[in-house]
C-alpha cells in the first residue's frame, strides 16, 4: 500500500510501472528541438475535422489508441481512464475518448493535468483497483486561443512573456509491472495565489505553485535537489523559470543546474517565435513521453521529479477581474 509521507506526499511501496507512452503533436511541435522524438506528427492542424475542438479530440483518441497498442498483449486490459484538457466541461476529452468505451475520470488541473492523471492512476493501480489504467491529456493552439484569448482571425499581438500552447496529446499506460520506469512517489499540489492578474504571463502566475510543491516534496521526503537527475516543471517558460529559481533559493533550495522546463525544451524561441516557451496540457505530457521517459528507460537518468504546472483561470474569472492562481503536481519517476 502507499505510505503517507510528511505534510502532503505519498510513497508507493509497490511502485506502478509506466509500461508505454505515446506522443502525437502538430507541425510546429515537429519543427522544434524534440521534433524527431515524437511518435506521430499531424501536418494538418485541423486533423481532418471541422473545428479546433474536434481536432483536439482526435489527437486524444490517436494518442490513447497508440499507447494501448504499444503496451502490447502482455499487459492487462486498461480498466479506467484518467484524462482532461483545457476546454470548458472537458469537451476535448469527452468527445475524444467516447469511442474507447472506457470508464472515465475527467480531470481538470489546467496544464498540470497529466501530473494529476499519473498520480491518481498510480494510486488506483497500487491500491489494487485496476491492473492497468490510462493517463491522457491534450491541448491545441487554436482551441486554447479561441477559449482563453482571441480567435486566431483577430491577429492579436502576444507579449514576450506569453507562451505558445502546444498542439498535441500524450498518453501513458500504467500497470503493476512490465515497464522500465516506475512511479515511486508523488506530492499533490495546493492552489497558490500571489495575486497576479496577467493572463499573458502564466509562467509568473504558476512559478509560486511550482516552488511550493517542489520544496514541500523535498521536505516531506527529506531530500535535496541533488537526489534527482533533474527537477522538470511543465510550462513555466523562461520567465517562470527565473522566478522559480529565486523563490526556491529563498527557501534554501538551489535548483540551478537541476531544473528543466518542458516549455523551454519543446520549442526554439528564436527560430519559432514562441516567446517565453510552450504551454498547454500537452506540453509536459508529450515532452515526458518523447524525451524524459526514454532517458529513464535507457538508464541515462535514474530519478526525476516531474512537476507539471497549471494556471487556474477561466474566461469568467478573468473577465471578473480575479487573479490567476497556480497549481503544480509532483510525480517521482525512476528507472527500474
Amino acid at each position: 500500500m502507499e505510505t503517507i509521507v510528511g505534510k502532503q506526499s505519498i510513497q508507493f511501496q509497490e511502485a506502478p510501472h509506466i509500461v508505454s507512452a505515446a506522443s502525437v503533436v502538430g507541425k510546429k511541435e515537429s519543427e522544434g528541438p524534440l521534433g524527431k522524438l515524437f511518435d506521430q506528427i499531424e501536418e494538418d492542424p485541423m486533423v481532418g475535422q471541422a473545428s479546433w475542438e474536434e481536432a483536439e479530440s482526435a489527437l486524444q483518441k490517436k494518442a490513447a489508441l497508440l499507447a494501448m497498442e504499444k503496451a502490447g498483449s502482455g499487459v492487462p486490459p486498461v480498466r479506467y481512464l484518467f484524462s482532461g484538457d483545457l476546454l470548458g466541461q472537458l469537451i476535448a476529452t469527452s468527445f475524444g475518448v467516447m469511442d474507447l468505451k472506457l470508464p472515465l475520470f475527467g480531470l481538470y488541473g489546467a496544464c498540470s493535468t497529466i501530473g494529476e492523471a499519473l498520480m491518481l492512476g498510480a494510486m488506483t493501480v497500487q491500491g489494487g483497483y485496476s491492473e492497468a489504467v490510462l493517463a491522457l491529456t491534450s491541448s491545441h493552439f487554436g482551441s486554447a486561443e479561441k477559449q482563453f484569448r482571441y480567435p486566431l482571425e483577430y491577429g492579436g499581438q502576444r507579449p514576450l512573456s506569453a507562451t505558445w500552447t502546444v498542439t498535441g496529446s500524450g498518453a501513458f499506460v500504467l500497470a503493476r509491472s512490465g515497464g522500465k520506469a516506475r512511479i515511486t512517489g508523488a506530492t499533490p499540489g495546493r492552489v497558490i495565489d500571489y495575486g497576479l492578474k496577467d493572463s499573458m504571463n502564466m509562467g509568473a502566475c504558476m512559478a509560486p505553485a511550482a516552488c511550493d510543491t517542489i520544496c514541500t516534496h523535498l521536505e516531506d521526503f527529506g531530500r535535496r535537489p541533488s537526489d534527482y537527475d533533474h527537477i522538470v516543471t511543465g510550462d513555466l517558460g523562461s520567465v517562470g523559470q527565473t522566478i522559480l529559481l529565486e523563490l526556491a533559493g529563498k527557501r534554501g533550495y538551489d535548483l540551478t543546474g537541476k531544473h528543466l522546463d518542458c516549455g523551454m525544451l519543446i520549442f526554439d524561441p528564436e527560430a519559432q517565435d514562441t516567446h517565453a516557451g510552450g504551454s498547454g496540457c500537452a506540453c509536459s505530457a508529450v515532452t515526458l513521453a518523447a524525451y524524459l521517459l526514454p532517458k529513464l528507460e535507457k538508464g541515462e537518468w535514474k530519478r526525476i521529479l516531474f512537476v507539471p504546472t497549471g494556471a487556474l483561470l477561466s474566461t469568467v474569472s478573468y473577465n471578473e477581474g480575479q487573479s490567476v492562481p497556480g497549481i503544480a503536481h509532483a510525480v517521482v519517476i525512476e528507472h527500474c
